[in-house]
């Protein structure tokens, strides 16, 4: 390789993609032609990016195994900072066992953090962590390790196990200031906010408290029962009882939960459950139904008892009762929490991440876009949906994956 395919490499390597173009732009070879891909990836020109990297694979020799390998890393990375998850995450493991094959352990591993965060964006978080299982990242440059320390960040932040987090995000922080990359170091940073702002609210006997990640944690385990609005459960430690698909019962233990240790009435539980402004007696009716059917799922976490005025929990082991909510309640939520990143997203992209069908996704953009609170970019195929962070809304608790226990 001559010296100035060479040079532009290290002004890549040090997050200088100007450097590198002017040594390699007015050349058409395949070494070129994929560090000029890179280049524009750096530069924020993915569909530039991704036609020359598509060029320079197929500029490539057979022979060229590893060469091609790379190729379809840098397009793998460019799809994921684009939020392009339906690009083919087959050619991107094709090509993590190429280059581990050929001993390109270095950029094997950056491949593997790639595939890792890939997962967790669409919360298959068990797969990620043991893609991610057994490697020690310390023989990596910096640039790599930062990749790897951030996903392992996303996996822990995800599963709400805040000291692993901190630990990692530390990790990264020291790696990039190595790299010395001021792109690198903005995006650890961006990653950290989640464990310093407020990322759900206690409701208690009619107080709230915002919450941290690390608070939210203490709140799993302390033995309260908690009513959870983020996920739609009611839990007491690892005993988890799922109501996300079941909103009315959902709504009438919030409910219960928000009253305790009073009593709720029956017109406060129609209002909520029903949205019924006057109760006749089919509502009462089916209000007592759908009370036999919470009692039946939370009959090991607590009571549920008529009284006069309506219906009230009483405890069975918990202290207390909590209800955790959103710091701001959306009827799209889990649509913004993926939006509150900045980064733009696809309709497409959303529903694979929620795993909703995409007219679903289609319908509550169209929503949050006459409420301005997204804005579109681009036309046709090329339209992303994007909006700038959400002050104090929950990137984290919204998100699709496993609940901590699990």
């Amino acid at each position: 390789m001559d010296s100035l395919i060479n040079a532009a490499g290290r002004a890549l390597a040090t997050g200088d993609p100007l450097g590198a173009l002017k040594r390699v732009a007015l050349r058409d070879d395949a070494p070129a032609l994929a560090l000029r891909g890179i280049a524009m990836a750096q530069l924020g020109d993915f569909a530039k990016a991704k036609a020359l990297l598509k060029s320079a694979a197929r500029a490539f020799s057979p022979k060229e195994a590893v060469a091609r390998a790379r190729c379809v890393v840098a397009e793998a990375e460019i799809a994921l900072v684009s939020r392009d998850l339906g690009w083919p995450d087959k050619a991107l493991r094709a090509a993590r066992t190429t280059l581990a094959a050929h001993g390109d352990r270095v950029n094997a591993a950056y491949a593997g953090s790639l595939e890792a965060r890939r997962l967790i964006l669409i919360g298959r978080l068990d797969e990620a962590e043991r893609l991610l299982a057994g490697f020690d990242p310390g023989p990596l440059p910096p640039v790599a390790r930062v990749a790897h320390e951030l996903a392992a960040a996303g996996i822990a932040v995800r599963r709400l196990r805040t000291k692993a987090a901190r630990a990692a995000l530390g990790r990264a922080a020291l790696a990039a200031y190595e790299a010395n990359i001021p792109a690198l170091k903005a995006e650890v940073e961006s990653a950290s906010l989640v464990l310093n702002t407020p990322v759900a609210r206690l409701v208690s006997k009619g107080l709230e408290t915002p919450l941290q990640l690390d608070e939210v944690e203490a709140l799993l385990t302390s033995g309260a029962l908690v009513v959870d609005a983020c996920r739609n459960v009611v839990r007491i430690a690892d005993t988890v009882v799922s109501l996300a698909t079941r909103p009315v019962l959902f709504a009438l233990a919030r409910t219960l939960a928000e009253a305790w240790p009073a009593d709720a009435s029956r017109e406060v539980l129609l209002k909520r459950a029903f949205r019924a402004r006057h109760a006749d007696e089919s509502h009462r009716a089916r209000l007592r139904v759908e009370m036999g059917r919470l009692r039946a799922e939370m009959n090991a976490l607590a009571e549920i008892n008529a009284t006069a005025a309506g219906f009230a929990l009483t405890l069975l082991t918990a202290a207390e009762v909590v209800v955790l909510a959103p710091p701001v309640e959306e009827e799209h939520g889990a649509v913004l929490a993926f939006l509150a990143d900045g980064e733009s997203w696809s309709s497409s992209a959303l529903a694979i991440a929620l795993g909703a069908s995409p007219r679903t996704v289609q319908r509550a953009l169209e929503a949050l876009s006459a409420d301005n609170k997204v804005q579109t970019v681009g036309r046709g195929r090329a339209r992303r949906w994007m909006t700038p962070p959400v002050t104090g809304f929950p990137t984290v608790l919204l998100l699709p994956g496993p609940l901590p226990s699990d």
